[in-house]
């Protein structure tokens, strides 16, 4: 396998540019790296190419131009990945030996594993790297990322993490990432839920929101998702920085991963009862801090 190269001798391929994909995409193009994309969106397509991206027609096309250099998928779920995978246009088959997957979407720890071991088969890599900032991280270029696979091929990725993020982390084999970042969004369900109980209780308690906030930030309670979403919570700004629905997918996978397990996590299973329900008001291309909406709701 290839050592590490800098960033401005990489082939990336792209598949994936929406909220996530599309400033991340950008970010490694203005690195200096040739990128070449595929989405089904035109207008997206049409910016990446004024970016002086090289646009495929499909991921089979995609893989052909990348050669043995690297493959980013930013896509919304599992069964999106399965079909770019193993669907009409497979993108493993199509790929030169030597190339390397890079999942940093958010999907099934299992389905991980097996995309890992078709790859090997196949002569390639795969990573599993999803990542943690939301829409402010990939623009800013400061994304966490939880990184699965084997650690060779993990270290010739590093150009491509160091500029999509400020802190990346090897965690051990295929699907560990996908696994830490499912902890991780255990914790920012849970939390956020927490933050609208707590801003709910305030409110109806007399106190004002604004204040509450400002308060517990300089306390034990303070946390980033407080400092953010809890703003967003009392603005009423639900634009999608992280859509509820992408929320209640990845506590879906949670409580799918824990099943497997045998394990019972009673705090992760009330708490996808309320992402349910937001995406049964249709509510879920809204920000997850929109959960605060749902309180006032059932509160009034």
């Amino acid at each position: 396998m290839q050592g590490i190269k800098d960033i401005n001798s990489m082939t990336i391929g792209f598949i994936g540019l929406g909220l996530m994909g599309w400033p991340m995409s950008r970010n490694l193009r203005r690195a200096g790296a040739r990128i070449l994309v595929f989405a089904r969106n035109k207008a997206v397509l049409e910016g990446a190419a004024k970016e002086g991206m090289e646009i495929c027609s499909s991921p089979q096309s995609l893989a052909k131009q990348v050669g043995s250099g690297f493959v980013i998928l930013m896509l919304t779920n599992t069964a999106a990945v399965r079909q770019v995978v193993d669907g009409p246009d497979a993108l493993i088959a199509a790929l030169q030996p030597g190339a390397v997957i890079i999942d940093m979407g958010s999907s099934g720890v299992e389905d991980t594993k097996q995309w890992a071991g078709l790859s090997k088969v196949n002569g390639n890599y795969w990573l599993d790297a999803p990542v943690s900032g939301g829409q402010v991280g990939a623009i800013g270029a400061n994304l966490t990322i939880m990184v699965g696979g084997e650690r060779s091929v993990f270290e010739r990725a590093l150009p491509v993490f160091r500029v999509l993020g400020s802190t990346t982390t090897y965690v051990g084999p295929s699907g560990t990432g996908q696994a830490t970042k499912l902890a991780n969004q255990i914790i920012v369900a849970v939390t956020i839920a927490a933050v609208a109980e707590a801003l709910t209780l305030a409110r109806k308690a007399g106190a004002e929101p604004a204040i509450v906030r400002q308060c517990l930030l300089g306390g034990f309670a303070a946390s980033r998702i407080l400092e953010l979403q809890g703003k967003r919570m009392i603005d009423g700004s639900f634009a999608p920085g992280g859509r509820a629905s992408g929320q209640y997918k990845d506590v879906v996978e949670a409580v799918r991963l824990a099943q497997e397990h045998k394990l019972s996590l009673p705090m992760l299973e009330a708490n996808l009862l309320l992402w349910k329900e937001m995406l049964n008001r249709g509510w879920g291309d809204l920000d997850h801090s929109a959960l605060y909406k749902l309180y006032s709701d059932l509160t009034q």
